[in-house]
């Protein structure tokens, strides 16, 4: 995957416009993933859903918590996908208060597809979902590769280890200072 250009999707995204007025100010916005990533790095990470155990309790919050540390090392933005509709997804963003990390829907998956990381999740009841990952991408272009070893349709675990944020920080750090030993 290092190396590889970011693939460009158009998500439907709902963006929240005080304009509309009443008690569901947000509109539909379409977003291109090449214009996500355009001219910044950022750290892409992907989950099976919002709203599941590992995703809420640990991986989404702690990217959260470590916004500042990964803006010291280079990094611009940090975003979440997930194969979940964008009503989902900033239903989550609420509920995990978050105020840097930004979630982003691919409904569809179809980012996810052509990643090369959807996964059917039956035995779990949630259909085709993406397996956990995790990116630098510097202006659209992988720079570093983040993926839970296992990678298969219904996997009867769900690895969580290489996708943690401290598992992505210790490597931006490894590969900014050379230390071939960590990265």
């Amino acid at each position: 995957m290092i190396g590889r250009k970011t693939p460009n999707v158009t998500l439907k995204t709902r963006i929240r416009d005080e304009s509309i007025g009443g008690d569901n100010p947000y509109r539909w916005e379409m977003l291109q993933t090449a214009d996500l990533f355009k001219g910044k790095r950022v750290v892409l990470f992907s989950l099976p859903g919002a709203f599941t155990p590992t995703c809420s309790t640990f991986q989404l919050p702690d990217f959260e918590k470590m916004y500042g540390e990964f803006q010291e090392n280079g990094i611009d933005e940090i975003y979440c996908i997930a194969v979940n509709d964008a009503f989902v997804m900033n239903a989550w963003a609420r509920q995990q208060g978050l105020e840097h990390v930004k979630v982003i829907p691919d409904g569809s998956g179809e980012f996810t597809r052509k990643m090369g990381m959807l996964v059917a999740k039956d035995n779990l009841g949630f259909g085709m979902r993406s397996w956990r990952y995790a990116a630098i991408v510097d202006d659209g272009v992988v720079e570093q590769w983040f993926e839970e070893p296992g990678f298969e349709d219904n996997c009867e675990t769900d690895p969580y280890g290489m996708t943690s944020p401290q598992n992505v920080m210790e490597q931006i750090v490894a590969a900014a200072t050379g230390d071939k030993a960590a990265a």
